[in-house]
């Protein structure tokens, strides 16, 4: 009976510490053309560049030796961190990685216009995940009208833009003031068990469940860019 309360005691002290995501970190292996690429192509803006190495963040990362020069940049009021580890190189995202491997992630950028954000990504000519931008049919009520798109950066790692129409998503995405990319809507990350990985995200560190949702069809497939796509979409929130 103690270690039922005093796992919701640990529970409750979880979700009290864990107030919001900071920043969606990546590691990039050549810097200056990720910093590159996300200032030209998507308008992200640098607002910090270090370089660390020291025992301290060798025990953080678990890499000894580690020498990283990391860089945050924004994106109107979202934060990712890039870090390129000097010191010891490490492996590079598999090129046939596929959006339902295990270790899929990517960050949704929101767009004011769909047409005009995918050409500024064709005009730079990024690797596509998703065929081309799909819109969520109207059978899907929660994100029916939603237009998404897949791709990657110069490193492999996915990404998304993501357009809302009125009604659908935080209400902020509908104040563009004439810019084209507005922010971070959220990051995704691939699981084998939706509901373990609820004990874990929501029981044990305290985020919220927002809503749920199973997505399939042509569009998703297309989406994904794997046949026979049926995905299970859990929304989280700190």
């Amino acid at each position: 009976m103690l270690v039922g309360v005093l796992a919701g005691a640990w529970n409750t002290a979880l979700a009290q510490l864990v107030k919001s995501v900071d920043a969606v970190g990546m590691t990039v292996s050549d810097m200056d053309r990720s910093v590159e690429f996300f200032s030209k192509v998507l308008s992200f803006e640098k607002v910090s560049d270090i370089e660390v190495a020291g025992s301290e963040y060798e025990r953080l990362q678990g890499v000894f030796g580690a020498r990283m020069r990391i860089v945050r940049m924004r994106l109107g009021a979202e934060i990712i961190e890039l870090t390129e580890y000097l010191a010891p190189k490490g492996r590079p995202i598999p090129i046939d990685s596929r959006s339902n491997d295990q270790w899929f992630q990517h960050i949704a950028i929101v767009v004011s216009d769909m047409d005009k954000a995918y050409q500024q990504l064709r005009a730079h000519k990024v690797q596509h995940t998703s065929t081309g931008p799909q819109r969520i049919p109207d059978w899907n009520r929660a994100a029916a009208g939603v237009k998404a798109f897949y791709f990657k950066d110069p490193d492999g790692h996915n990404l998304e833009i993501i357009y809302f129409p009125p009604g659908k998503g935080n209400p902020k995405w509908q104040q563009t003031n004439g810019r084209l990319f507005l922010g971070i809507d959220h990051t995704a990350i691939a699981v084998s068990d939706t509901d373990r990985s609820l004990r874990f995200y929501r029981d044990i560190l305290g985020m919220k469940l927002t809503g749920e949702s199973e997505n399939y069809g042509t569009e998703q497939e297309h989406l994904n860019n794997v046949f026979g796509s049926r995905v299970r979409i859990s929304g989280l929130k700190a």
